[in-house]
Protein backbone atom coordinates (compact mmCIF):
# COMPACT_ATOMS: atom_id res chain seq x y z
CA UNK A 1 0.00 0.00 0.00
CA UNK A 2 1.36 3.31 -1.02
CA UNK A 3 1.85 6.07 1.91
CA UNK A 4 -0.69 8.46 -0.13
CA UNK A 5 -3.56 5.73 -0.04
CA UNK A 6 -2.85 4.78 3.77
CA UNK A 7 -3.22 8.45 4.71
CA UNK A 8 -5.95 8.71 3.40
CA UNK A 9 -7.99 5.30 4.55
CA UNK A 10 -6.45 6.38 7.78
CA UNK A 11 -7.88 9.65 7.65
CA UNK A 12 -11.38 8.17 7.04
CA UNK A 13 -11.05 5.70 9.37
CA UNK A 14 -10.21 8.85 11.82
CA UNK A 15 -13.24 10.71 10.88
CA UNK A 16 -15.67 7.30 11.08
CA UNK A 17 -15.09 6.89 14.86
CA UNK A 18 -14.95 10.49 15.68
CA UNK A 19 -18.69 10.46 14.33
CA UNK A 20 -19.54 7.40 16.14
CA UNK A 21 -18.23 9.09 19.27
CA UNK A 22 -19.84 12.45 18.88
CA UNK A 23 -23.16 10.52 17.46
CA UNK A 24 -25.91 10.70 20.16
CA UNK A 25 -26.68 7.29 20.83
CA UNK A 26 -30.22 6.31 19.71
CA UNK A 27 -33.24 5.54 21.60
CA UNK A 28 -34.50 1.79 22.64
CA UNK A 29 -36.77 0.34 19.93
CA UNK A 30 -39.19 -2.29 21.51
CA UNK A 31 -42.05 -4.10 19.44
CA UNK A 32 -44.97 -4.78 21.37
CA UNK A 33 -46.81 -7.89 20.71
CA UNK A 34 -50.50 -7.09 21.40
CA UNK A 35 -53.70 -6.58 21.03
CA UNK A 36 -55.65 -10.20 20.88
CA UNK A 37 -58.80 -9.43 19.78
CA UNK A 38 -61.32 -6.07 19.71
CA UNK A 39 -64.83 -7.62 20.85
CA UNK A 40 -63.84 -6.77 24.56
CA UNK A 41 -62.85 -3.55 26.38
CA UNK A 42 -60.70 -5.29 28.31
CA UNK A 43 -58.63 -6.99 25.58
CA UNK A 44 -58.19 -3.51 23.90
CA UNK A 45 -57.48 -2.05 26.87
CA UNK A 46 -53.79 -4.28 27.47
CA UNK A 47 -52.19 -2.13 24.67
CA UNK A 48 -53.02 1.14 25.35
CA UNK A 49 -52.27 0.51 29.31
CA UNK A 50 -48.38 -1.21 28.09
CA UNK A 51 -48.03 2.40 26.08
CA UNK A 52 -48.80 4.26 28.58
CA UNK A 53 -46.77 2.31 30.91
CA UNK A 54 -43.78 2.97 28.99
CA UNK A 55 -44.40 6.41 27.83
CA UNK A 56 -44.26 7.10 31.82
CA UNK A 57 -40.80 5.31 32.49
CA UNK A 58 -39.31 4.78 29.70
CA UNK A 59 -39.42 8.47 28.13
CA UNK A 60 -37.88 8.19 24.70
CA UNK A 61 -38.24 4.67 24.20
CA UNK A 62 -39.42 3.96 20.82
CA UNK A 63 -42.44 1.59 19.83
CA UNK A 64 -44.25 -0.32 17.13
CA UNK A 65 -47.23 -2.38 18.33
CA UNK A 66 -47.56 -5.89 16.44
CA UNK A 67 -51.46 -6.36 16.54
CA UNK A 68 -53.40 -8.94 15.64
CA UNK A 69 -55.70 -9.26 12.57
CA UNK A 70 -58.71 -8.58 13.45
CA UNK A 71 -57.77 -4.50 14.99
CA UNK A 72 -60.05 -2.68 13.58
CA UNK A 73 -59.49 0.99 11.76
CA UNK A 74 -61.81 1.55 14.94
CA UNK A 75 -59.99 0.73 17.03
CA UNK A 76 -56.51 1.82 16.31
CA UNK A 77 -57.77 5.40 15.52
CA UNK A 78 -58.95 5.71 18.75
CA UNK A 79 -55.33 4.32 20.20
CA UNK A 80 -54.08 6.88 17.64
CA UNK A 81 -56.30 9.57 19.90
CA UNK A 82 -53.66 9.08 22.25
CA UNK A 83 -50.70 8.34 20.89
CA UNK A 84 -50.44 9.94 17.32
CA UNK A 85 -46.76 9.01 16.62
CA UNK A 86 -48.22 5.10 17.36
CA UNK A 87 -47.36 3.02 14.15
CA UNK A 88 -49.12 -0.38 13.57
CA UNK A 89 -48.05 -3.51 12.31
CA UNK A 90 -50.08 -6.95 11.25
CA UNK A 91 -48.33 -9.96 9.97
CA UNK A 92 -46.94 -13.46 10.98
CA UNK A 93 -43.70 -14.74 10.16
CA UNK A 94 -43.27 -17.96 8.14
CA UNK A 95 -41.81 -21.32 8.48
CA UNK A 96 -38.72 -19.86 6.15
CA UNK A 97 -38.36 -17.10 8.57
CA UNK A 98 -40.09 -14.48 6.18
CA UNK A 99 -42.57 -12.41 7.37
CA UNK A 100 -46.05 -12.04 5.65
CA UNK A 101 -45.93 -8.25 5.22
CA UNK A 102 -43.58 -5.93 4.54
CA UNK A 103 -44.14 -3.72 7.52
CA UNK A 104 -43.87 -6.64 9.95
CA UNK A 105 -40.57 -7.17 8.08
CA UNK A 106 -38.77 -3.62 8.57
CA UNK A 107 -40.48 -4.22 12.08
CA UNK A 108 -38.45 -7.25 13.04
CA UNK A 109 -35.14 -5.44 11.44
CA UNK A 110 -36.20 -2.27 13.27
CA UNK A 111 -36.69 -3.31 16.94
CA UNK A 112 -34.22 -4.28 19.14
CA UNK A 113 -35.95 -6.16 21.62
CA UNK A 114 -40.02 -8.34 21.49
CA UNK A 115 -42.49 -7.58 24.49
CA UNK A 116 -45.60 -9.91 24.74
CA UNK A 117 -48.29 -7.64 26.62
CA UNK A 118 -50.65 -8.70 29.01
CA UNK A 119 -53.45 -11.31 28.27
CA UNK A 120 -54.91 -14.77 29.73
CA UNK A 121 -51.76 -16.81 28.41
CA UNK A 122 -48.91 -16.63 26.05
CA UNK A 123 -51.20 -16.00 23.59
CA UNK A 124 -48.76 -15.41 20.62
CA UNK A 125 -46.33 -17.69 21.77
CA UNK A 126 -46.26 -18.84 17.94
CA UNK A 127 -45.20 -15.64 17.06
CA UNK A 128 -42.71 -15.62 19.78
CA UNK A 129 -41.51 -18.80 18.87
CA UNK A 130 -41.08 -17.74 15.49
CA UNK A 131 -39.42 -14.15 16.18
CA UNK A 132 -36.58 -16.16 18.60
CA UNK A 133 -36.00 -19.01 15.99
CA UNK A 134 -35.59 -16.41 12.81
CA UNK A 135 -34.93 -12.80 14.27
CA UNK A 136 -32.91 -13.86 17.22
CA UNK A 137 -33.19 -11.31 19.37
CA UNK A 138 -34.53 -11.21 22.94
CA UNK A 139 -37.79 -10.81 24.72
CA UNK A 140 -39.82 -10.42 27.66
CA UNK A 141 -43.40 -11.36 28.49
CA UNK A 142 -45.67 -8.40 31.09
CA UNK A 143 -48.77 -9.76 33.11
CA UNK A 144 -49.97 -12.78 31.42
CA UNK A 145 -51.97 -15.61 33.28
CA UNK A 146 -50.70 -18.98 33.44
CA UNK A 147 -53.31 -22.08 33.14
CA UNK A 148 -50.48 -24.57 33.39
CA UNK A 149 -49.89 -27.71 31.14
CA UNK A 150 -48.20 -26.52 28.03
CA UNK A 151 -46.27 -28.61 25.96
CA UNK A 152 -42.79 -28.76 26.58
CA UNK A 153 -41.96 -26.75 23.91
CA UNK A 154 -43.83 -23.74 25.06
CA UNK A 155 -42.56 -24.23 28.65
CA UNK A 156 -38.62 -23.72 27.00
CA UNK A 157 -39.70 -20.84 25.50
CA UNK A 158 -41.40 -19.46 28.37
CA UNK A 159 -38.00 -20.01 30.54
CA UNK A 160 -35.71 -18.21 27.39
CA UNK A 161 -37.83 -15.02 28.12
CA UNK A 162 -35.38 -12.33 30.01
CA UNK A 163 -38.29 -11.76 32.17
CA UNK A 164 -41.47 -13.53 32.41
CA UNK A 165 -43.89 -11.78 34.60
CA UNK A 166 -47.28 -13.29 35.61
CA UNK A 167 -50.78 -10.85 36.36
CA UNK A 168 -51.63 -13.56 39.12
CA UNK A 169 -49.82 -15.29 41.87
CA UNK A 170 -51.64 -18.59 41.51
CA UNK A 171 -50.16 -18.18 37.71
CA UNK A 172 -46.58 -17.61 38.85
CA UNK A 173 -47.22 -20.82 41.39
CA UNK A 174 -48.23 -22.92 38.74
CA UNK A 175 -45.17 -21.72 36.55
CA UNK A 176 -42.67 -22.53 39.20
CA UNK A 177 -44.33 -25.70 40.00
CA UNK A 178 -43.59 -26.77 36.36
CA UNK A 179 -39.98 -25.59 36.39
CA UNK A 180 -40.19 -23.11 33.73
CA UNK A 181 -37.51 -21.42 34.44
CA UNK A 182 -36.90 -17.16 33.73
CA UNK A 183 -33.86 -15.49 35.04
CA UNK A 184 -36.41 -12.89 36.21
CA UNK A 185 -40.07 -14.20 36.78
CA UNK A 186 -42.72 -12.60 39.59
CA UNK A 187 -46.33 -10.98 39.56
CA UNK A 188 -46.60 -7.89 37.32
CA UNK A 189 -50.33 -6.31 37.66
CA UNK A 190 -52.46 -6.71 33.80
CA UNK A 191 -51.51 -3.74 31.58
CA UNK A 192 -54.56 -2.49 31.59
CA UNK A 193 -54.38 -1.38 35.15
CA UNK A 194 -52.26 1.33 33.18
CA UNK A 195 -54.61 2.62 30.59
CA UNK A 196 -55.84 6.13 30.55
CA UNK A 197 -57.99 6.72 27.46
CA UNK A 198 -60.88 9.11 27.24
CA UNK A 199 -63.67 10.00 25.12
CA UNK A 200 -65.19 12.55 27.85
CA UNK A 201 -67.54 14.17 25.25
CA UNK A 202 -69.38 10.71 24.23
CA UNK A 203 -69.39 9.71 28.12
CA UNK A 204 -71.22 13.36 29.00
CA UNK A 205 -73.45 12.77 26.21
CA UNK A 206 -74.81 9.40 27.43
CA UNK A 207 -74.70 10.21 31.27
CA UNK A 208 -77.03 13.51 29.93
CA UNK A 209 -79.07 11.33 28.22
CA UNK A 210 -80.25 9.09 30.76
CA UNK A 211 -80.44 11.33 33.83
CA UNK A 212 -77.04 9.35 35.26
CA UNK A 213 -75.31 12.51 37.56
CA UNK A 214 -71.69 12.35 37.88
CA UNK A 215 -71.03 10.73 41.35
CA UNK A 216 -74.63 9.36 42.12
CA UNK A 217 -74.44 5.95 40.06
CA UNK A 218 -72.91 2.23 40.13
CA UNK A 219 -72.03 0.23 37.14
CA UNK A 220 -72.92 -3.42 37.50
CA UNK A 221 -71.67 -5.91 34.59
CA UNK A 222 -73.20 -9.08 33.84
CA UNK A 223 -71.75 -11.94 32.18
CA UNK A 224 -72.26 -16.00 31.34
CA UNK A 225 -70.04 -18.31 32.47
CA UNK A 226 -68.33 -18.94 29.04
CA UNK A 227 -68.26 -16.08 26.51
CA UNK A 228 -70.89 -16.94 23.40
CA UNK A 229 -68.06 -16.14 20.80
CA UNK A 230 -70.39 -18.35 18.68
CA UNK A 231 -72.91 -15.38 18.63
CA UNK A 232 -69.98 -12.77 18.55
CA UNK A 233 -68.60 -14.06 15.19
CA UNK A 234 -71.58 -15.66 13.99
CA UNK A 235 -70.17 -19.21 14.10
CA UNK A 236 -72.71 -22.32 13.63
CA UNK A 237 -72.34 -24.04 17.14
CA UNK A 238 -70.11 -26.97 17.26
CA UNK A 239 -70.49 -29.76 20.15
CA UNK A 240 -67.86 -27.93 22.15
CA UNK A 241 -70.22 -24.42 22.16
CA UNK A 242 -73.40 -26.56 22.95
CA UNK A 243 -71.81 -27.95 26.21
CA UNK A 244 -70.64 -24.23 26.99
CA UNK A 245 -74.20 -23.00 25.96
CA UNK A 246 -75.50 -25.65 28.74
CA UNK A 247 -73.03 -24.61 31.33
CA UNK A 248 -74.44 -21.31 30.67
CA UNK A 249 -77.79 -21.64 30.98
CA UNK A 250 -77.29 -24.38 33.93
CA UNK A 251 -75.60 -21.11 36.45
CA UNK A 252 -76.40 -17.53 35.04
CA UNK A 253 -79.97 -17.42 37.75
CA UNK A 254 -77.52 -18.40 40.49
CA UNK A 255 -74.59 -16.16 38.99
CA UNK A 256 -76.60 -13.14 38.69
CA UNK A 257 -79.39 -12.97 41.55
CA UNK A 258 -76.93 -11.61 43.24
CA UNK A 259 -76.21 -8.56 41.18
CA UNK A 260 -79.81 -8.35 41.25
CA UNK A 261 -80.07 -7.96 45.39
CA UNK A 262 -77.00 -5.57 45.46
CA UNK A 263 -79.03 -3.20 42.71
CA UNK A 264 -82.43 -3.81 44.81
CA UNK A 265 -80.10 -2.94 47.65
CA UNK A 266 -78.73 0.35 46.72
CA UNK A 267 -81.68 1.49 44.49
CA UNK A 268 -83.52 1.36 47.69
CA UNK A 269 -80.89 2.25 50.20
CA UNK A 270 -79.36 5.01 49.21
CA UNK A 271 -80.80 6.41 46.18
CA UNK A 272 -78.06 6.23 43.58
CA UNK A 273 -78.73 4.68 40.39
CA UNK A 274 -77.19 1.84 38.28
CA UNK A 275 -75.93 1.38 35.00
CA UNK A 276 -76.09 -1.79 33.44
CA UNK A 277 -73.37 -1.90 30.65
CA UNK A 278 -71.09 -4.78 28.75
CA UNK A 279 -67.25 -5.53 28.72
CA UNK A 280 -68.29 -7.55 25.87
CA UNK A 281 -70.13 -7.89 22.83
CA UNK A 282 -72.66 -10.57 24.16
CA UNK A 283 -73.02 -8.71 27.21
CA UNK A 284 -75.95 -5.92 26.15
CA UNK A 285 -78.28 -8.87 25.95
CA UNK A 286 -77.40 -10.57 29.23
CA UNK A 287 -77.80 -7.41 31.30
CA UNK A 288 -81.34 -6.72 30.07
CA UNK A 289 -82.28 -10.91 30.49
CA UNK A 290 -80.36 -11.93 33.54
CA UNK A 291 -80.50 -8.55 35.36
CA UNK A 292 -82.76 -5.63 33.92
CA UNK A 293 -86.23 -7.80 33.13
CA UNK A 294 -86.07 -9.38 36.43
CA UNK A 295 -86.05 -6.36 38.70
CA UNK A 296 -89.13 -4.85 40.53
CA UNK A 297 -90.86 -2.33 39.38
CA UNK A 298 -89.66 0.75 41.90
CA UNK A 299 -85.95 -0.25 41.19
CA UNK A 300 -86.24 -0.76 37.49
CA UNK A 301 -87.34 2.90 37.63
CA UNK A 302 -83.54 3.85 38.77
CA UNK A 303 -81.72 1.42 36.48
CA UNK A 304 -80.43 2.15 32.76
CA UNK A 305 -79.30 0.09 30.30
CA UNK A 306 -77.07 0.20 28.17
CA UNK A 307 -78.07 -0.97 24.82
CA UNK A 308 -75.03 -1.13 22.81
CA UNK A 309 -71.09 -2.17 22.98
CA UNK A 310 -69.20 0.70 23.52
CA UNK A 311 -65.09 0.71 23.03
CA UNK A 312 -62.71 1.65 26.23
CA UNK A 313 -61.95 5.56 26.05
CA UNK A 314 -66.00 5.88 26.58
CA UNK A 315 -66.78 3.14 28.83
CA UNK A 316 -63.80 3.95 31.24
CA UNK A 317 -64.84 8.28 30.64
CA UNK A 318 -67.90 6.66 32.19
CA UNK A 319 -66.24 4.64 34.80
CA UNK A 320 -64.65 7.52 36.46
CA UNK A 321 -67.60 9.60 36.86
CA UNK A 322 -69.34 6.91 38.60
CA UNK A 323 -69.69 5.71 42.63
CA UNK A 324 -67.61 2.34 41.75
CA UNK A 325 -68.28 -0.61 39.85
CA UNK A 326 -69.38 -4.75 40.38
CA UNK A 327 -69.76 -7.65 38.87
CA UNK A 328 -68.54 -10.65 36.54
CA UNK A 329 -65.81 -9.42 34.73
CA UNK A 330 -62.45 -8.01 35.53
CA UNK A 331 -60.61 -5.75 33.22
CA UNK A 332 -63.36 -2.96 34.01
CA UNK A 333 -63.02 -3.41 37.82
CA UNK A 334 -59.00 -3.23 36.87
CA UNK A 335 -59.73 0.02 34.81
CA UNK A 336 -61.38 1.31 37.66
CA UNK A 337 -58.73 0.30 40.26
CA UNK A 338 -56.41 2.08 37.77
CA UNK A 339 -57.71 5.69 37.31
CA UNK A 340 -59.14 5.65 41.31
CA UNK A 341 -62.52 4.06 41.68
CA UNK A 342 -63.58 1.11 43.46
CA UNK A 343 -64.12 -2.04 41.93
CA UNK A 344 -65.89 -5.61 43.37
CA UNK A 345 -64.94 -8.82 41.37
CA UNK A 346 -66.73 -11.56 41.10
CA UNK A 347 -65.43 -14.39 39.73
CA UNK A 348 -65.54 -18.35 39.17
CA UNK A 349 -63.59 -21.60 37.86
CA UNK A 350 -64.44 -20.35 34.13
CA UNK A 351 -62.55 -16.97 34.45
CA UNK A 352 -59.33 -18.77 35.46
CA UNK A 353 -57.70 -17.34 37.79
CA UNK A 354 -57.00 -14.19 37.08
CA UNK A 355 -59.24 -12.92 39.79
CA UNK A 356 -56.75 -13.32 42.45
CA UNK A 357 -54.80 -10.17 40.88
CA UNK A 358 -57.59 -8.74 43.39
CA UNK A 359 -55.61 -10.35 46.63
CA UNK A 360 -52.32 -10.24 45.05
CA UNK A 361 -52.94 -6.17 45.29
CA UNK A 362 -55.02 -5.87 48.76
CA UNK A 363 -58.38 -6.53 47.33
CA UNK A 364 -59.41 -9.36 49.34
CA UNK A 365 -62.23 -7.91 51.17
CA UNK A 366 -63.28 -6.80 46.87
CA UNK A 367 -63.17 -10.26 45.88
CA UNK A 368 -65.92 -13.18 45.33
CA UNK A 369 -65.94 -16.48 44.53
CA UNK A 370 -69.35 -17.14 42.87
CA UNK A 371 -68.86 -20.96 43.18
CA UNK A 372 -69.18 -20.57 46.66
CA UNK A 373 -72.65 -19.97 47.89
CA UNK A 374 -71.46 -17.94 51.02
CA UNK A 375 -69.52 -15.79 48.66
CA UNK A 376 -72.34 -15.03 46.82
CA UNK A 377 -75.10 -14.20 49.59
CA UNK A 378 -72.01 -11.17 51.32
CA UNK A 379 -72.34 -9.61 47.72
CA UNK A 380 -74.93 -6.93 48.81
CA UNK A 381 -73.81 -6.09 51.57
CA UNK A 382 -70.34 -5.56 50.37
CA UNK A 383 -71.33 -3.47 47.38
CA UNK A 384 -73.81 -1.32 50.02
CA UNK A 385 -70.55 -1.03 52.33
CA UNK A 386 -68.64 0.44 49.35
CA UNK A 387 -70.95 3.02 48.68
CA UNK A 388 -71.87 4.51 52.16
CA UNK A 389 -68.04 3.84 53.47
CA UNK A 390 -66.60 6.59 51.45
CA UNK A 391 -63.47 7.10 53.83
CA UNK A 392 -62.86 3.49 53.71
CA UNK A 393 -63.64 2.39 49.92
CA UNK A 394 -61.27 5.25 49.56
CA UNK A 395 -58.30 4.23 51.49
CA UNK A 396 -58.46 0.67 49.87
CA UNK A 397 -58.60 2.03 46.64
CA UNK A 398 -55.41 4.30 47.26
CA UNK A 399 -53.44 1.13 48.95
CA UNK A 400 -54.46 -1.30 46.08
CA UNK A 401 -53.39 1.63 43.57
CA UNK A 402 -49.77 2.29 45.47
CA UNK A 403 -49.52 -1.20 45.32
CA UNK A 404 -50.10 -1.67 41.55
CA UNK A 405 -47.84 1.26 40.72
CA UNK A 406 -45.52 -0.26 43.06
CA UNK A 407 -45.19 -3.11 40.50
CA UNK A 408 -45.40 -0.99 37.23
CA UNK A 409 -42.18 1.13 38.75
CA UNK A 410 -40.15 -1.93 39.28
CA UNK A 411 -41.19 -3.85 36.76
CA UNK A 412 -40.40 -1.30 34.27
CA UNK A 413 -37.54 -0.87 36.07
CA UNK A 414 -36.43 -4.35 35.10
CA UNK A 415 -37.50 -3.59 31.23
CA UNK A 416 -34.77 -0.64 31.47
CA UNK A 417 -31.96 -2.58 32.91
CA UNK A 418 -32.62 -4.83 29.74
CA UNK A 419 -32.99 -2.34 27.24
CA UNK A 420 -29.62 -1.02 28.49
CA UNK A 421 -32.09 1.95 28.34
CA UNK A 422 -30.71 5.65 29.68
CA UNK A 423 -32.71 8.41 31.14
CA UNK A 424 -32.76 11.99 30.78
CA UNK A 425 -29.56 12.04 33.28
CA UNK A 426 -27.54 9.32 31.70
CA UNK A 427 -28.51 6.43 34.46
CA UNK A 428 -29.98 3.54 33.61
CA UNK A 429 -33.42 2.75 34.84
CA UNK A 430 -35.83 3.81 36.80
CA UNK A 431 -35.50 4.30 40.40
CA UNK A 432 -36.89 1.74 42.72
CA UNK A 433 -35.17 -0.21 45.81
CA UNK A 434 -32.82 -2.54 44.16
CA UNK A 435 -33.67 -6.61 45.57
CA UNK A 436 -30.06 -6.69 46.21
CA UNK A 437 -29.98 -3.52 49.23
CA UNK A 438 -30.97 0.03 49.36
CA UNK A 439 -29.64 0.88 45.61
CA UNK A 440 -31.69 3.38 43.76
CA UNK A 441 -31.76 4.22 39.72
CA UNK A 442 -33.78 7.17 38.39
CA UNK A 443 -37.05 7.86 37.50
CA UNK A 444 -37.48 9.49 34.13
CA UNK A 445 -40.59 11.47 33.15
CA UNK A 446 -43.01 11.45 30.64
CA UNK A 447 -42.08 9.25 27.09
CA UNK A 448 -42.84 9.79 23.45
CA UNK A 449 -44.38 6.54 22.44
CA UNK A 450 -43.71 6.48 18.60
Amino acid sequence: MNRRLFLKRAFAAGVSLTSRADAKPRAPRILLRSSWQVVNIGDIAHTPGVLALIEKHLPGVEVILWASGDLTPEVAAMEHRRFPKLKIVKGRIGANGDASTPELAEALTWCDFLLHGSGPSLVAHKDVAAFVRHVRKPFGVYGITYAGGADPAQRDLMSQARFLYFRDSVSLGRAREERIASPEMGFAPDGAFGCDLRNDAAAEAFLRANRLEPGRFLCCIPRLRNTPYWKIRNRPMNAAAHAKHARNEALKEQDHAPLREAICAVTRTTGLRVLVCPEDMSQMAVGREMLVNRLPEDVRRQVVWRESFWLTDEALSTYVRSAGLFGLEMHSPILCIGNGIPAIVCRFAEQTSKGFMWRDIGLDAWLFDFDQAADRARLPAAVLDMVQNPAGTRARVAEARKRVEARQRETMAVLADTLGYRGASGRTGVMIPSRMGSEERNVPGLAQVR
